[in-house]
């Protein structure tokens, strides 16, 4: 009875790419295959709508958090098994990540926690990486440097943590690298989207209230970000995400050029038009644009 619009509210490939899994507002849970070509294996139902989901590294398992504060899991080895609770928190989870290595369940919540449990055991609490202000947004395990977390908050902060521990290394105030470029002193910078690119151990975000990425360098010695480079664009920034080559896409809210590529040159991204991929890739969104924008 409780029908939603079918909007996807999260989804992620698996490490291979060998599987992609998404959840909707119509609670519904949802698994493909990838290779040889795209197979719909399962449409499973879920208890309440989700906010973000994983895949382990094992692919054999989907973990989904959702609005209530709860973590399930849902088999891939056996695509129609019902899916099995494995921790909850007290408030709504924003994000969910695992180690590389699936030892640890990371879980960020709206009430400014981030919880660290053991994958084979979730109700053993390893550690709280406590001291954002607000609620967590996104968290990130380095994966080049497992033992380290990076987290975003609508405290407008990035933060640095040995997260086994619970222990705070860095602290990132935003609002001293993008506040020069508005009026408001108050202003909020929420980061919606991190993505990270291992060579060079290069850090970029995107904060909902501004239409500008920006990119820092993690020094993983000092246990500290090193901010690099500001990109702004005129209109609305959905998405952005690094390729393995370091080449960063941007998907905007724009008819006319929805996806931008910028590619690394002395340190700093510069835009690419040329690209064969970009411009097969740009056609597309131009010619789905309204089914895309809906």
């Amino acid at each position: 009875t409780d029908k939603g619009s079918d909007d996807i509210l999260a989804f992620a490939f698996s490490p291979s790419g060998d599987y992609f899994a998404l959840t909707d507002d119509s609670k519904r849970l949802i698994l493909f295959h990838t290779k040889p070509s795209w197979e719909c294996i399962s449409v499973r139902s879920v208890n309440r709508r989700c906010t973000a989901l994983t895949i382990t590294a094992a692919e054999d398992k989907i973990l989904v958090a959702d609005k209530s504060g709860d973590v399930y899991s849902y088999s891939i080895t056996e695509p129609q098994a019902d899916g099995k609770l494995e921790l909850g928190h007290l408030s709504l989870l924003l994000d969910v990540v695992l180690s590389p290595d699936d030892r640890y369940i990371l879980t960020a919540d709206r009430d400014e926690k981030i919880r660290v449990s053991f994958g084979n055991a979730p109700y053993c609490i390893v550690s709280y990486c406590l001291g954002h202000t607000e609620f967590v947004s996104k968290i990130l395990v380095i994966p080049n440097y497992p033992d380290l977390l990076l987290s975003a908050s609508g405290d407008s902060t990035l933060r640095l943590w040995k997260y086994k521990s619970g222990e705070e290394v860095y602290c990132c105030h935003l609002s001293s690298i993008c506040g020069p470029e508005t009026t408001k002193t108050d202003q909020k910078y929420p980061v919606s989207r991190i993505t990270y690119f291992c060579q060079g151990g290069y850090v970029a975000i995107l904060c909902d209230s501004i239409s500008t990425v920006c990119i820092f360098q993690l020094d993983a010695i000092a246990q500290q970000l090193v901010y690099r480079q500001q990109i702004a664009f005129k209109h609305k920034v959905w998405d952005i995400a690094f390729e393995e080559t370091g080449d960063l896409w941007i998907l905007q809210e724009d008819s006319e050029a929805p996806l931008q590529l910028y590619r690394p040159c002395d340190e700093q991204w510069k835009p690419v038009t040329d690209d064969k991929g970009l411009q097969k890739m740009s056609k597309y969104l131009q010619d789905n644009w309204t089914v895309f924008e809906g």
